[in-house]
């Protein structure tokens, strides 16, 4: 923490709101309110600057409170790291109200500066990520208003996230209450019109002056606040504090006029976390590819092919769909696959008003007809194909990985920005090699799974044909995961080196050569340029930091019951898939000899091409790699040229601004700095919106939680089975492991956690899709999961017993719920373990 000025005291109307390092957050939020022109008590600011509390120092603050009148005081905490944009610190420190007398008003302002270091303060820095050593403690000093009324304004509803709404929580007295939450407040939502009957401690017209103030406020310090208000007895509006909503999500950039709504995409492919800006505008540029690949006209270097990149999450605009009547039917439904939640949330969106369906489509017919004429006759007869000789299209689909894998090695001797543009073109080459080649069999299990389920239809459930999809062959990620078992059964005799050392101290000494071999470059070899995150060009593969393959080769060493070697357990959960579907065939022919014949032959189609579910993703990561490689390539020269400061500062350029570096220079420093910041603060979100509206609104808000029979947490069902056992809350894989028997809680997951899954008794995850990766990669391994489960690292704490039901689609536990505490984050839930 840097401070410019020894100033000790400041009286508050003198205070530059920019110097947060001597007065404090809260400081200079009052500061930036009477520049404003806002009705703020009168007071002065004990700067970070005073120093300890000396016999000169007391004396100026005596001096101080007389001139403030000597009568009733607020004392508050001010601390630089306080009613910060992206940390409220609210209730951290202490505020102490009605200080009367200079010996009172000394031993409040002691306590506000002793309160930085309370444990409750410290974990929640610890939790923001801010260090000791930056924080500062600066005390306001405020004369005392007598309230017949106060509370708190939000310009923004801080629920909803509606930023049309305003949320006025209000006492009769002094508004303490309503801040701690000791008491039950008046509450109002206000909409552009004021309630003609407010009714409760505030009139329609107090309530109109504040909506009116909190307009003023929002629009001159750009971006919306929590206000602290009162009323004095006289009815005179105070402005007693402001500081910026820390918990709402941001807003898409320059959307299109009228209401929208989004869809959040990433998650589909386990990212919760923010893209870095290479990331989402090579994303961009890939569906952009994609597009022109099937005959839609684009130019990837410039489109934005539909993603729209907010808080560094990749949406998808739902718009045009869910204003098409013949779509609106369908939609919920087909959304279901996502989560009930997301299910849920759209089918309010479209019963708003403001979404009501328009004439016309949402695409053009001649495109659509080119499209069509281009992709569906191949798929039909890929998918045949399939069907008919399953064997053969999985070569053709392994084959054309391969292929890929060669052509995803661009020659050295071009020049930075030639090379770049060589690797955007290989993402064009993925969709024409791979999307030809490896769609036609997902398809083909598709249809061959759905097709057995309506054969089954009275004799079978959905969930029982489900079975029969465990331990499936000819899947990359569980063979990868297997590979990387039998590496940690050779390296046994390396077993104390492997487990006690961090994982972060092996992969650094990995790649300096400082290791003994335990096969892990041939690993590498094959499977280094996967990662988690690894869709993301902006986030390292394990070839570069391979920390988080031996965190888990750690995790296989500590399994001893060899019943839970993850071989065996594959084998065992192959064995009963099969043995399944023999069941559920002789259950069928009793009644329908020839449905059961069929459904079989279906059910071993399905089997013999659903493992190559994890196949397009796999081999697309080739040329993703290769541009991660280009890209870090480029930025070194860069780097050297003086135009970046640090390679990796590429990736926080989009792949355009990239170009024109390497051409033509620039000066990007303060945008990457910015950019960095800002990614980071999005690293520490914990919950983003499956849907969002274009005003802010979080739709899944909008809807009354629906209770959780005896206490359990619900979600969807993604893999079926039971298991009991200690829960492992992780929110990054990398370094971390999981016990054998445990269950692993995370966010979400892609098929960097998978090495995780083979110790694991059991998966819980806060969002994902049934198709998605990491409930495809539990249901091969045979372990029940739940997902879609809100909050879920946040309600369960590592070491705390709980039982998966993967059928049910619930989470229950040994004991009662444990409560989040003041930071946020429940015990254990530290990011790793």
């Amino acid at each position: 923490m840097t401070v410019t000025s020894s100033v000790p005291l400041i009286p508050l109307a003198e205070v530059d709101p920019a110097e947060v390092a001597l007065v404090g957050g809260k400081a200079a939020g009052l500061a930036a309110l009477i520049r404003a022109g806002e009705r703020v008590p009168d007071g002065f600011c004990i700067t970070t600057a005073a120093g300890e509390l000396t016999d000169d120092l007391r004396r100026r603050i005596g001096e101080a409170y007389e001139r403030l009148g000597a009568g009733a005081v607020a004392v508050r905490s001010s601390a630089t790291a306080e009613d910060l944009p992206d940390a409220s610190f609210a209730g951290q420190h202490e505020t102490f109200l009605n200080v009367r007398g200079v010996d009172a008003l000394l031993d409040a302002v002691a306590r506000c500066r002793a309160s930085l270091g309370t444990e409750r303060a410290t974990a929640y820095r610890e939790a923001g990520g801010f260090r000791d050593a930056d924080v500062g403690m600066a005390v306001v000093v405020q004369r005392m208003v007598d309230p017949a009324a106060a509370g708190v304004l939000f310009t923004a509803n801080p629920i909803t996230g509606t930023r049309t709404e305003m949320v006025v929580d209000a006492v009769a007295g002094l508004g303490d209450a309503v801040v701690e939450g000791t008491t039950d407040a008046d509450h109002y939502v206000l909409t552009e019109r004021p309630p003609a009957d407010a009714g409760g401690c505030l009139t329609t017209a107090q309530l109109r002056e504040l909506r009116e103030a909190g307009e003023r406020v929002q629009r001159r310090l750009g971006r919306p606040q929590d206000i602290e208000f009162a009323f004095d007895r006289d009815g005179t509006l105070w402005l007693l504090q402001s500081r910026p909503i820390t918990t709402l999500f941001p807003l898409p950039d320059s959307p299109p006029p009228g209401p929208r709504v989004y869809f959040e995409v990433g998650h589909m492919q386990g990212m919760l976390r923010p893209f870095t800006p290479m990331g989402i505008s090579v994303m961009r540029l890939v569906m952009a590819q994609y597009l022109r690949s099937i005959g839609v006209p684009t130019d990837p270097l410039t489109s934005r092919a539909g993603i729209v990149d907010v808080a560094g999450r990749m949406y998808l605009d739902l718009t045009p769909w869910v204003r098409y009547r013949p779509a609106r039917k369908r939609l919920p439904e087909s959304m279901r696959i996502y989560g009930p939640r997301v299910a849920a949330s759209l089918a309010r969106v479209l019963d708003d008003p403001r979404f009501a369906p328009l004439p016309g489509r949402p695409f053009r017919l001649r495109v659509a007809i080119t499209v069509a004429a281009r992709v569906v006759p191949g798929l039909i007869i890929g998918i045949v194909g399939a069907l008919a000789r399953p064997g053969r299209a999985r070569d053709r689909a392994f084959r054309a990985c391969a292929h890929l894998q060669r052509l995803s090695r661009i020659e050295t001797a071009r020049s930075s920005s030639e090379r770049l543009r060589a690797a955007a073109e290989l993402q064009g080459a993925f969709m024409t090699i791979g999307v030809a080649e490896m769609l036609p069999p997902l398809y083909g299990a598709l249809i061959a799974r759905a097709g057995a389920v309506g054969l089954l239809r009275g004799v079978a459930t959905a969930d029982e044909v489900d079975e029969t999809l465990r331990g499936m062959p000819h899947n990359v990620t569980t063979e990868m995961d297997l590979a990387l078992w039998r590496l940690a059964r050779g390296a046994a005799e390396h077993r104390d080196l492997l487990l006690n050392t961090p994982p972060t101290e092996l992969a650094a000494r990995y790649l300096a050569g400082d290791l003994p071999e335990i096969g892990l470059g041939e690993f590498l070899r094959a499977y280094g340029h996967r990662g988690a995150a690894e869709i993301d060009v902006g986030v390292p593969r394990w070839a570069e930091d391979p920390a988080p393959v031996f965190a888990a080769i750690a995790g296989y060493l500590r399994v001893s019951d060899p019943q839970q070697f993850p071989d065996l357990r594959f084998r065992r959960a192959a064995a009963e898939a099969e043995a399944k579907i023999d069941e559920l065939v002789a259950r069928a022919r009793r009644t329908r000899p020839v449905r059961a014949r069929l459904a079989g032959f279906l059910l071993r189609r399905s089997r013999a091409l659903a493992g190559l579910r994890e196949l397009p993703k796999f081999a697309w990561l080739y040329p993703l790699a290769e541009m991660r490689r280009q890209l870090l390539a480029a930025g070194a020269e860069l780097r050297d040229r003086g135009v970046l400061d640090r390679a990796d500062d590429i990736v926080f350029l989009e792949f355009a601004e990239a170009l024109t570096a390497t051409t033509s220079g620039g000066e990007f420093r303060d945008r990457i700095a910015a950019r960095r910041a800002e990614h980071a603060r999005e690293m520490r979100r914990r919950s983003v919106p499956g849907l969002l509206l274009s005003d802010g609104t979080n739709p899944e808000a909008l809807a009354p939680a629906a209770p959780a029979p005896d206490g359990a947490l619900t979600g969807m069902a993604a893999a079926p089975g039971t298991a009991t056992g200690p829960a492992r809350v992780i929110l990054d894989p990398a370094g971390a492991h999981v016990e054998p028997g445990e269950i692993l809680v995370a966010p979400t997951t892609d098929p960097g956690w998978t090495p995780l899954f083979m110790t694991a008794g059991g998966l819980v995850t806060e969002t994902g899709a049934a198709m998605a990766h990491g409930p495809t990669v539990a249901r091969e391994y045979g372990i029940p999961a739940v997902i879609c489960v809100r909050d879920a690292t946040r309600l369960i704490t590592t070491g705390q017993v709980i039982t998966v039901d993967g059928a049910a689609g619930t989470v229950t536990f040994a004991a009662p719920s444990p409560s989040v505490d003041a930071t946020g984050a429940p015990p254990g839930a530290d990011g790793t373990t």
